[in-house]
């Protein structure tokens, strides 16, 4: 299956936001390196709805938060198409708890996935990913709001933000542009999950557009950030939100 097509890997790629970067990757002309930890039914069906309308993909289990699994997740990527070039890590949880209430494994089990599952990520692309090539992680736009239950999950992806400006200046002479996408509140199952219509309501009047963002508009950037026009963007946090903050 090598190939010289442009590779992209997008980490949590079977379901929500992760999903529509892939199949908007795909849709741009790369082969998609479809990255689950668990869904693999939802992985394989992203991966067939790529190949039907014409692209290439592949579904790749890997724990974003083992760094052997991610070395090898890169491996297959590699084995697969021949090369890496656009690295996503989309990959990540959410708890809605406040500071007081959550519990030392709730935290741990934040910063295992969000934040040391980029650090994995972002440090194997960084061995692996070819000159001129394009990392970026998902971050959150909650980080301006400072909202009340967010701050285990905001601290997690403030550390990726600086781990994204760092990893930058390290990749200096290299042609490879590192940045984050921080969406606002998406319409995903993750963000929707146990929250009531009310708080939906009161959450998506929080921009001035007044609605939820949706994957597609978080991809629609990711796009551009791995495309052409993206060149000239590096070491950026582009807040996708619709004016939330």
């Amino acid at each position: 299956m090598k190939t010289s097509i442009k590779t992209a890997l997008v980490t949590g790629a079977s379901r929500g936001i992760g999903r529509a970067i892939a199949l908007r990757l795909a849709e741009d002309g790369f082969a998609v390196v479809v990255n689950y930890a668990a869904g693999q039914e939802k992985a394989e069906q992203v991966v067939a709805q790529i190949q039907q309308a014409g692209g290439r993909a592949v579904a790749v289990q890997a724990d974003v938060a083992d760094a052997a699994a991610v070395e090898q997740l890169f491996a297959t990527a590699k084995l697969h198409f021949g090369r890496v070039d656009v690295v996503v890590n989309s990959a990540g949880i959410l708890t809605n708890v406040s500071i007081a209430d959550c519990s030392t494994e709730q935290f741990a089990q934040l910063v295992r996935t969000n934040l040391t599952g980029a650090f994995c990520v972002l440090g194997s692309a960084a061995r692996h990913i070819n000159q001129g090539g394009r990392i970026i992680a998902l971050s959150t736009s909650v980080i301006g709001k400072a909202l009340p239950s967010y701050g285990p999950y905001i601290a997690t992806k403030a550390a990726v933000e600086g781990l994204v400006h760092v990893l930058a200046n390290e990749l200096r002479g290299l042609n490879i542009t590192v940045n984050a996408v921080a969406p606002g509140p998406v319409a995903t199952e993750l963000f929707l999950n146990g929250k009531s219509d009310e708080l939906i309501q009161q959450m998506a009047k929080l921009a001035p557009l007044e609605r939820l963002g949706t994957p597609e508009d978080i991809a629609a950037v990711v796009s551009m950030l791995a495309g052409p026009d993206g060149a000239w963007i590096n070491s950026q946090v582009i807040r996708v939100n619709g004016g939330m903050v």
